[in-house]
């Protein structure tokens, strides 16, 4: 790596991480940070979340602690496994079909992204899961940071065999401290695969929140997640979906659900390297008070990559005058037979339809919650299970009652 001209100037978070991966053995990684320091709105991924601006401190790297097996969401019937500071813990027989193990070292794919050289450089062992043909049971992994303020980078891996139908649910959780979470998950689905997998952050206030989410889709592999940010102050989730198999599509959700002085950012890139493939994100951001939410989604076509069908909306809704929803498409197209687009709203609520809510003698703030779950709802409702489902609109039902 070369060096700049001149030094940068190191803060108290960015000491802390060097530290941290030089213990760890992770020196190229520390040399990154050195040299170049947290990202800044310089970099354009991170334009809207200046990481060196936004990240004052990073505390010590967490100490074992005991192992919670309640999980974050009720689920009846599901196989539930939890990552508590970063140890992985399996309660109970893994149903059949679901084996359970570990692999050594990062699970992620090797970019040019400051979070993912320092999971990759932290992570010395991760949770994996091979799950096979006939698993109908959901599998929730609660990811959860206890004790004092520490810092938490862990790792899962997940192979969905080849036929194989999945629905995987992570909750991010902890106890009220100024946690740093980075968080890493790597999932490849099999041919025919079909796989929902949800991502849920209801961390404590005082936690910065970061999560990775890789997928691998082969021929005819269906995929759908949703990502929720509804707990921590600083969130950011990365999604990296390829389409490396004809036939594969993806339905690429997410949801900010920001207050006061939040900070949230869903940002992905979707990248289609075969022909006949096809995705449709969808992401949408609500605000109230002084906070922001931010969406960055980009669109990659390679060039052999023919009858690509890819489109990209981002929706946002903003509850006061102070909230701020940041969005940015982008399409990188390199094939010529495609059908590609993309799209951002942002606005309040619609005053026509609550005034034909009140003139019906609905109570205004009644008439508002209704108007905020009809715009959520394209989110929740493909989720075909019913406990699932009612578990994540109980989420964001929370969300909108604390703002009353």
């Amino acid at each position: 790596m070369v060096r700049p001209n001149f030094p940068v100037r190191l803060g108290a978070a960015e000491e802390a991480l060097i530290n941290q991966l030089k213990f760890a053995g992770a020196d190229q990684a520390a040399e990154r940070i050195t040299v170049a320091g947290l990202p800044t709105r310089r970099v354009e991924s991170y334009h809207y979340t200046d990481l060196k601006t936004l990240l004052r401190a990073v505390p010590p790297m967490a100490q074992p602690a005991n192992q919670v097996d309640v999980p974050a969401l009720d689920l009846p019937g599901s196989y539930n496994l939890t990552i508590v500071n970063g140890v992985a813990s399996q309660q109970g027989t893994a149903p059949a079909g679901v084996t359970v193990g570990t692999v050594r070292g990062g699970v992620l794919t090797t970019r040019d992204d400051t979070l993912i050289h320092i999971n990759n450089g932290l992570v010395r062992e991760a949770m994996s899961l091979d799950i096979a043909p006939g698993v109908d049971q959901i599998i929730q992994i609660a990811r959860r940071i206890e004790g004092v303020a520490a810092h938490v980078a862990d790792a899962l891996k997940i192979f969905v065999a080849d036929g194989a139908t999945a629905t995987i649910v992570e909750t991010f959780t902890g106890s009220d401290a100024a946690h740093v979470g980075n968080h890493a998950t790597y999932l490849a689905l099999g041919k025919d695969a079909v796989v929902t997998h949800v991502t849920v952050d209801l961390s404590g206030r005082d936690t910065s929140h970061f999560a990775t989410n890789e997928y691998h889709l082969a021929d005819g592999a269906k995929l759908r997640t949703l990502i929720i940010h509804a707990g921590s102050d600083l969130a950011r989730t990365h999604l990296y979906p390829r389409m490396a198999g004809q036939g594969a599509h993806a339905d690429v959700t997410g949801l900010n659900l920001v207050s006061e002085g939040q900070h949230a950012d869903i940002t992905m890139e979707t990248n289609h390297a075969v022909p006949n493939t096809s995705s449709q994100p969808l992401f949408k951001s609500i605000t109230r008070g002084r906070s922001k939410a931010v969406v960055q989604g980009k669109l990659v076509v390679a060039r052999d990559a023919q009858k690509t069908d890819a489109k990209f909306m981002h929706q946002g809704l903003m509850l006061s005058d102070d909230a701020e929803i940041l969005s940015k498409p982008e399409l990188e197209i390199y094939a010529d037979d495609v059908v590609c687009g993309h799209g951002s709203t942002c606005g309040k609520l619609d005053e026509d339809s609550l005034f034909y809510l009140l003139s019906r003698g609905i109570p205004k703030a009644e008439a508002e919650t209704m108007l905020v779950r009809g715009f959520i709802a394209e989110l929740v409702d493909p989720i075909e299970n019913e406990a699932l489902a009612e578990a994540l609109n109980g989420i964001i039902d929370t969300w909108l009652l604390a703002g009353k």
